[in-house]
């Protein structure tokens, strides 16, 4: 449980990002010895195979320069506050793989704007976290980097049930913050990879409006739906997070809005009296296990106790956002890949004949298989004869999907749900049914392919026989820019409930 005030070293990693601001601030702990705390913790639980890049000596030089400025009176926001970054945004300091072995070893000459931007307010890089290769997939059990501690590449192990998946692409950002091995960290969302493996590790993670983060420096999977946004214990940590993170990039990322950065803890507090929830028919229908129903349901009660109506909506093409997304992400991703050719970076096959061969290979040997398999769904839809048919078509359902979104805002403020049908499954369940694995996915996609913010929250656990104890997340969505709405509606909620400050046995 959180301490606002840690008494032996043995409680840091206890504390929230809000915690050690205040524990930071008033000296009552030093930049320095979080940092250490964090690092050896790190390594001591290796086995979940959440981090693929440490350096000790990078970490430490950030937490002194820290408590330098601490002491001087000169701390940014988040100063000394450590955060791990998922695998995906380039750093200079660490390894910037993406989860492929098509960048093993690369080391990037700059750094992402999300990592500068919190770099700036203060913050301390512990290391980078594992993800499904160029954050395709819906489980982390798609990387083909060697976690640290491990001799082969393994996926990422769930802390609540170690022979479950902690939900993708950015499953080891939230098993890192679950097993309390950081108490923060960034994720991508391009149709629900923070708010999925929220849900599963019973963590809180919020996707803001398209446009809010800068993708500058973060690997392209599918340019108009990839979104940063923090991952945490807490929807206030993650309201300074994003606070830091979020403002305009336009020099350097064309799809960033001109919106000025804003505090987004300011109204964290408000009363939710006559906010009305929009509950869309389609997300409680067949295929939502009963458990996470339960949960979903006691919930929703718990929000009409603070003062919430709840309103009855329809999301009528729900159904229609996964083959839109599977058509419109993969063209997306064959286009951004097409520069992964063995020429200017990365791997490169030892053996060829001539240039042609050398891409073949090259792209072959340096690509997993679910890259591969949306390389050439991507290409497809693109090619000649099959654009207006899949690609163009899946557009004209896109701009739907987001008018769907619109007449149901004239009903309601936000819109809630499950954030997954069922809770996390077994590493190895679905490796070899990727439609499967897609499914899942039918909660999240609407609000990405929309551009819509969104967050999960933990809501409860699992009380079935097979699943019992696992995690349960609600998904609540916003409309555009309405980020601080969502934030305040989670905060009062976990003002009222204590299941985000759950955690796993043994951590």
């Amino acid at each position: 449980m959180t301490r606002s005030s840690p008494s032996t070293s043995a409680e840091l990693h206890e504390l929230g990002v809000h915690a050690l601001q205040h524990a930071l601030r008033t000296k009552q702990v030093s930049a320095v010895e979080v940092a250490t705390h964090l690092l050896a913790r790190g390594r001591a639980h290796a086995s979940l195979g959440t981090y693929v890049d440490m350096r000790e000596d990078v970490t430490l030089a950030q937490a002194r320069a820290s408590d330098e400025r601490i002491a001087r009176g000169q701390a940014g926001l988040l100063e000394g506050i450590p955060v791990a970054h998922k695998d995906i945004f380039v750093t200079r300091d660490f390894a910037s793989t993406a989860g492929s072995r098509m960048l093993k070893g690369y080391r990037s000459p700059f750094d992402a704007t999300v990592v500068a931007r919190l770099a700036q307010a203060g913050m301390v890089t512990l290391g980078k976290l594992n993800c499904d290769e160029f954050a395709m997939g819906s489980s982390n059990e798609n990387t083909a980097i060697c976690a640290l501690g491990h001799d082969a590449v393994v996926p990422v192990r769930n802390p609540w049930n170690t022979a479950r998946i902690p939900g993708g692409s950015s499953g080891g950002s939230a098993a890192a913050v679950a097993a309390l091995l950081t108490p923060a960290a960034t994720g991508t969302d391009t149709g629900g990879s923070i708010r999925q493996p929220a849900s599963f590790c019973g963590v809180t993670g919020i996707k803001p409006t398209y446009g809010r983060a800068s993708r500058y420096g973060m690997v392209a999977f599918a340019s108009s739906l990839d979104q940063a946004g923090p991952m945490a214990r807490s929807a206030q940590d993650c309201a300074l997070l994003l606070s830091a993170l979020c403002g305009p990039d336009l020099d350097r990322d064309s799809t960033s809005l001109d919106i000025p950065a804003e505090d987004f803890s300011r109204s964290l507090d408000d009363s939710l009296q006559g906010l009305r929830i929009g509950i869309p028919a389609e997300f409680f229908g067949e295929g939502l296990a009963a458990d996470v129903r339960t949960a979903i349901d006691a919930a929703l009660q718990q929000y009409q106790q603070l003062g919430a109506t709840l309103v009855p909506i329809s999301l009528p093409r729900t159904e229609l956002s996964i083959p839109v997304y599977y058509i419109i992400a993969p063209a997306e991703a064959s286009s951004n890949l097409s520069r992964f050719d063995g020429v200017k970076f990365g791997y490169r096959a030892d053996k060829y004949t001539d240039l042609s061969d050398m891409y073949k290979k090259t792209r072959a040997q340096g690509f997993g298989e679910e890259v591969k398999r949306r390389i050439m769904i991507g290409t497809y839809v693109l090619s000649h004869g099959y654009y207006d048919a899949y690609y163009l078509q899946a557009q004209k359902i896109r701009r739907m999907i987001a008018d769907d979104f619109q007449r149901a805002f004239e009903q309601c403020d936000l819109i809630a749900g499950p954030v997954a049908p069922t809770v996390a499954w077994k590493i190895g369940e679905k490796s070899d049914d990727p439609v499967a694995n897609y499914l899942a996915d039918i909660f999240t996609l609407p609000a990405s392919l929309a551009g819509l913010p969104g967050m999960s929250l933990p809501v409860g656990f699992s009380t079935s026989e097979q699943d019992r104890g696992m995690p349960i997340g609600m998904q609540l969505i916003g409309n555009y820019l309405q980020e601080a709405r969502l934030l305040n509606a989670a905060h009062r909620f976990q003002q009222a409930t204590a299941h985000h400050l759950a955690k796993p046995a043994g951590y």
